[in-house]
């Protein structure tokens, strides 16, 4: 992804040099809303991008609901592509490409996008509900003890991460996508809330950060609008994606709005803090752009 200069990562608080490099605060909440006509996926890949770079100690635990690995895979490799970011992102990449050494090799050695390499090494965790044992339709007693099962194994690999000798990674939880969730559970939005609690709970206990994608314009129901309204409440960050007023142009196909939550700290307040980008899908990544910028 381009972003000029950095946006996302600015309002993410994602920049270089800061403690946690390339994650998310501990304790972070993030929701991504989008439609079906505008989707925000991208959003989701970088952040698991930036957790997973050279500046960042970060692992991923990734429930993949909508696509399996191989997708996930295919995507951040075309991220991967984007040396002239890396080298802005990296200064160590940047003296490299002035030096005798050419970046390519350097880039080559660090493997920062290739998700089989990072699984190998521990760093990057998929739960596939595609090859999970999940109850059908005729056991719909059984759903909430799977979603139970499923939580139980995010937990556990938060619990061995924690427990390794001298690990001080920062662990990142991320949902593809919740309304998929809700299909699995056979409509059933309690279990699906008692769920994504359960999680929260690793926000607070564990000092996880908790990044949900989810659909918007799928839940016209009194139901659907209270698990938006969940979120909406939970969320430290709000990110929407969505189409253009004027329709789909030919070098912005979207807008991007992130809100940053205010924080309440011992009676220093401070006020919510919205950014608004526009931007261009490319084949290897998004340009995000301030409105306007363009001509």
């Amino acid at each position: 992804m381009n972003t000029s200069p950095h946006l996302l990562d600015e309002a993410l608080g994602l920049m270089p040099g800061i403690s946690n490099g390339g994650a998310l605060s501990q304790g972070c909440i993030v929701l991504i809303e989008d439609s079906v006509e505008t989707s925000g996926a991208f959003i989701l890949h970088y952040i698991v991008k930036r957790a997973l770079s050279l500046d960042s100690s970060g692992i991923v635990l990734f429930l993949a609901l909508a696509h399996p690995f191989s997708h996930y895979e295919r995507i951040l490799r075309k991220l991967a592509n984007n040396l002239s970011r890396l080298c802005e992102l990296f200064p160590k990449m940047a003296e490299l490409r002035q030096g005798a050494r050419p970046v390519t090799e350097y880039f080559a050695e660090w493997k920062g996008c290739n998700l089989s390499v990072h699984r190998e090494q521990k760093r990057f965790h998929l739960f596939d509900i595609l090859q999970l044992e999940f109850p059908c339709e005729s056991k719909k007693d059984s759903v909430e003890q799977g979603l139970v099962e499923l939580y139980s194994k995010i937990q556990s690999a938060v619990e061995v991460i924690s427990s390794r000798d001298h690990s001080r990674a920062h662990i990142s939880i991320l949902i593809d996508d919740l309304s998929i969730l809700e299909i699995a559970a056979h409509g059933s939005m309690d279990h699906v809330l008692n769920f994504l609690h359960y999680c929260v709970t690793l926000t607070s206990e564990q000092n996880c950060s908790l990044v949900i994608l989810n659909h918007e314009d799928i839940y016209p129901d009194i139901e659907g609008r209270r698990l938006l309204s969940h979120l909406v409440y939970l969320a430290d960050f709000i990110i929407k994606a969505e189409p253009l007023a004027t329709g789909i142009a030919a070098d912005v196909h979207g807008q991007l709005t992130v809100l940053k939550k205010g924080t309440s700290n011992n009676g220093h307040y401070s006020a919510d803090k919205a950014s608004n980008f526009h931007f261009q899908v490319k084949e290897h990544g998004v340009d995000l752009f301030f409105p306007g910028s363009r001509c």
